[in-house]
């Protein structure tokens, strides 16, 4: 993990233009909002499938910084006034806070753009066709079908009671989307894997970003601002439903545990049993920030 977490770094920190170049505020802010934090959880999910389908490991550089600058972009526009208006992010000032709005705004599009440059502008796949569905796969889960729809649900949701089905088809989108796209693409960059294959890692995709986000969500009731980074019982401050409000925290806990059960039922007929893939749900499941 830390090799790799160390390779997305480097290929982040060569993707994103210089601070020197102008517009430099802008540049200046974009490097700070990517570079030197966070776990790196979907660049490392889709270094994982990667390796299963025997990927090049430079092509999977490419669709594993796209993927962090798409979920960097999310974050600054999150913590914007006008949707959760957080302050701190990853144990420092939020984009807007430490630059200004305007200047975090134009953070979120410009990765946003950058992310598909990452994907048009590298070979990904032999076939030109694969590359395209590739593009197409990142633009689906990024949209109003996945994480922009997924937090639009959400902010819609504020001080409403949502049973479990709802949730669940939120975060499908908001959070589920992006961590299962990772892993469709590191996967796509390799030619090792049949479609049936390709479905089971699908499956093991869509529990495991429902895993993150139940554990998500018992961070939130249960840790310290200090240990998550980020501004702590925002969620119950803010009337957010949550899996913790609609189960109590520990249903929640036990919730995340049977979704990591059901993602690694999904890994058993993959080559190595899901390798990497399959100690990066332990991970993110036992996680303590």
């Amino acid at each position: 993990m830390l090799d790799r977490q160390d390779r997305i770094e480097k290929a982040l920190d060569a993707a994103l233009p210089a601070p020197a170049i102008a517009p430099v505020r802008l540049h200046t802010a974009m490097r700070y909002a990517v570079l030197g934090g966070g776990k790196r959880v979907r660049p490392l999910l889709a270094y994982g499938a990667g390796e299963l389908a025997c990927a090049q490991t430079e092509r999977v550089d490419s669709v594993a910084a796209a993927v962090e600058m798409i979920h960097a972009y999310s974050l600054v526009h999150d913590d914007m006034p006008a949707m959760d208006d957080d302050v701190l992010r990853r144990g420092r000032p939020t984009v807007h806070v430490e630059f200004d709005q305007a200047t975090a705004l134009l953070v979120g599009d410009s990765l946003q753009s950058l992310a598909f440059q990452m994907l048009s502008g590298h070979q990904l796949a032999d076939d030109a066709r694969r590359q395209l569905e590739m593009i197409e796969l990142l633009a689906r889960a990024s949209g109003s079908r996945g994480m922009a729809g997924g937090q639009a649900i959400d902010l819609e949701s504020t001080a409403k009671s949502l049973a479990v089905p709802e949730l669940e088809f939120m975060h499908i989108h908001k959070t589920g989307a992006l961590i299962r796209a990772s892993v469709a693409l590191g996967a796509r960059c390799g030619t090792g894997l049949s479609d049936t294959q390709l479905d089971q890692l699908d499956h093991f995709g869509k529990f495991i970003g429902l895993a993150f986000q139940v554990v998500d969500d018992v961070l939130d009731a249960d840790s310290s601002t200090a240990t998550l980074g980020k501004t702590a019982g925002k969620d119950a401050r803010n009337n957010k439903p949550t899996y913790v409000s609609a189960l109590g925290l520990e249903r929640a806990r036990e919730l995340a545990g049977e979704l990591r059960d059901n993602a690694l039922r999904a890994l058993n007929f993959l080559p190595q049993e899901g390798g990497h893939l399959r100690q990066l749900a332990e991970f993110i499941v036992l996680r303590k920030f």
